[in-house]
C-alpha cells in the first residue's frame, strides 16, 4: 500500500459564505423584494384611509379579499412549484402581483370592485410564491449552507418591517397612495426578474392526460407530511401559537398601552423591541448548531408566551418591552431550523406542496384567531384570555417536543 499523500490527510476545503454566493444573493433580493412588497401593502392602504380616499370598512374587505386570495393560491402554488420548474412559478406569481398593485390604485375611491378584484389577484401572487421561494432556496443553496442562508432570509424581513414604516411615511410626504402602490408593484417586478435559476427538473414522462389531478397532487404533499412526525407537531405548536399567542398580544397590546400606561409609546416601543429580538435571534442561530436543535428550536416557539403574560398584570413598561424581545428572539430561534428541516428531510418533489401546507395552516388560521380574541376579551375579560393563550404558547411546543423525532426534526435522530 502506498504511503498516505500529505494531500490525503489535508482538511476538505471551506465552503464559500453562503452572503457570497451570486445564485443565493439573487434570490435573497427577490425574496426580499416580495417581503417588503408584503409588508408595504396593508400599510400604504392604512394611509389611505388617513387621508379619507377609502373608509375603514373599505381598508378591511380589502385585506379580506387579499388573504382570501393568498390562502388558495398557496395550495395552488406548493402543487404547480412540486409539478413545473419552481423559478417559473415565481415569475408569473410575482408578475401577477405587479400587474395587479397599480390596478388596485386605478380603482382607490373610484371602483370598489376593482380593487377587490387586485386585491384577490396580489394575496394570490404572494401566497404562490411563498411554497415556490421555500423550495428554490434548497435548490440554490447546498444543505450545509441552508441554516445561515435562511437565517440571511428572515434577517431582510426584520429589517424591512423595522425600516419600512418609517420610510414608506417618509415617502408619502412627496407621493400620492397611488403612487406609493405603483412602487409597490415595482417591488414584485423585481421579485419577478431578479432571481435565477434553481435545478432544472426532470421532463415528466406522463402526457397532460396523464398526469394526477391537483386534489391527488395536493394529497400527496400530506402524505408526505404525514411521513414525518415531527413536522407535524411542531406545525401544530406554531399554529396554536399563532392562532393564540400572537393574535391576543395584537389585540390586548394596543388596549393595554391605552388604558393602563395611558400612552401609545408602550406599543410602539414592545413592537419594535419584538423586531430587534427577532433581528438578534436570526444572527445568532444563523452560527449557532444546537446538539438538539428540534427541542431548542420548540424552547424557543415557547417563549412567545411571555409576551401575553407580561401583559397580565401592572408591571413597569420595561418589563413588557423585555417579554416582546425575548418572543423575537424565540421566534426566530424556532423560525430559522424549522425552514432548514424542512428543506432538509422532506422529499424534494414533494418540499413546496408540503410549505404550503405549512403556511396555510400558521397563517391561513391567524385571521380567525384574532376574530374570535376580541369577542373572548369582551366576554371573559382581558386577563383570563390573556392567561389562557400565555398557557397554550408554553403548552403547544413542550407537546410537540414530546414527539419522538422532534428533538432533531428528523425521522433519524442524529450521529453524535
Amino acid at each position: 500500500m502506498s504511503p498516505q499523500t500529505a494531500s490525503d490527510t489535508s482538511p476538505p476545503p471551506k465552503r464559500r459564505s453562503v452572503l457570497l454566493d451570486p445564485a443565493f444573493l439573487r434570490l435573497w433580493t427577490g425574496t426580499t423584494a416580495s417581503g417588503l412588497a408584503t409588508w408595504a401593502l396593508p400599510f400604504v392602504l392604512g394611509l389611505a384611509v388617513l387621508d379619507r380616499t377609502i373608509g375603514a370598512a373599505t381598508l378591511g374587505l380589502l385585506l379580506a379579499a387579499r388573504t382570501a386570495g393568498f390562502l388558495i393560491a398557496v395550495a395552488v402554488g406548493g402543487v404547480l412549484a412540486d409539478r413545473y420548474s419552481r423559478r417559473g412559478v415565481v415569475l408569473w406569481a410575482a408578475l401577477s402581483a405587479a400587474v395587479a398593485t397599480p390596478l388596485l390604485a386605478a380603482g382607490l375611491g373610484r371602483s370598489l370592485a376593482l380593487m377587490a378584484a387586485a386585491a384577490v389577484v396580489a394575496g394570490a401572487g404572494q401566497g404562490a410564491c411563498r411554497p415556490a421561494f421555500q423550495a428554490l432556496t434548497a435548490e440554490v443553496v447546498d444543505e450545509e449552507r441552508r441554516q445561515q442562508a435562511n437565517a440571511a432570509m428572515t434577517l431582510s424581513v426584520r429589517v424591512t418591517t423595522l425600516a419600512g414604516p418609517s420610510l414608506t411615511a417618509l415617502a408619502a410626504v412627496f407621493l400620492h397612495t397611488s403612487a406609493l402602490l405603483v412602487g409597490i408593484g415595482l417591488l414584485w417586478l423585481a421579485a419577478a426578474l431578479v432571481p435565477g435559476r434553481g435545478k432544472p427538473k426532470a421532463t415528466p414522462s406522463e402526457t397532460p392526460a396523464q398526469r394526477p389531478s391537483f386534489g391527488r397532487d395536493f394529497a400527496e404533499g400530506l402524505r408526505e407530511a404525514r411521513r414525518h412526525p415531527w413536522f407535524l407537531a411542531g406545525l401544530g405548536a406554531l399554529t396554536a401559537v399563532i392562532a393564540t399567542g400572537y393574535s391576543a398580544t395584537g389585540v390586548a397590546l394596543p388596549l393595554v398601552s391605552r388604558d393602563r400606561y395611558d400612552t401609545e409609546v408602550v406599543l410602539a416601543a414592545a413592537m419594535t423591541a419584538y423586531t430587534v429580538g427577532a433581528l438578534a435571534g436570526a444572527l445568532v442561530i444563523g452560527r449557532w448548531r444546537p446538539a438538539s436543535p428540534g427541542w431548542a428550536a420548540l424552547a424557543g416557539l415557547a417563549c412567545y408566551g411571555f409576551a401575553p403574560l407580561s401583559l397580565m398584570f401592572p408591571v413597569h413598561p420595561a418589563v413588557v418591552i423585555a417579554a416582546y424581545v425575548v418572543a423575537g428572539i424565540g421566534i426566530e430561534l424556532f423560525n430559522v431550523p424549522w425552514f432548514t428541516a424542512t428543506q432538509r428531510e422532506v422529499a424534494p418533489d414533494k418540499l413546496a406542496r408540503v410549505s404550503s401546507l405549512d403556511f396555510m395552516l400558521s397563517y391561513g388560521l391567524a385571521p380567525v384567531g384574532l376574530a374570535l380574541i376580541a369577542p373572548a376579551i369582551d366576554a371573559f375579560g382581558t386577563g383570563p384570555v390573556l392567561a389562557g393563550c400565555a398557557l397554550i404558547c408554553f403548552l403547544g411546543p413542550a407537546a410537540a417536543a414530546l414527539t419522538p423525532s422532534a428533538r432533531h426534526f428528523a425521522r433519524t435522530p442524529a450521529a453524535g
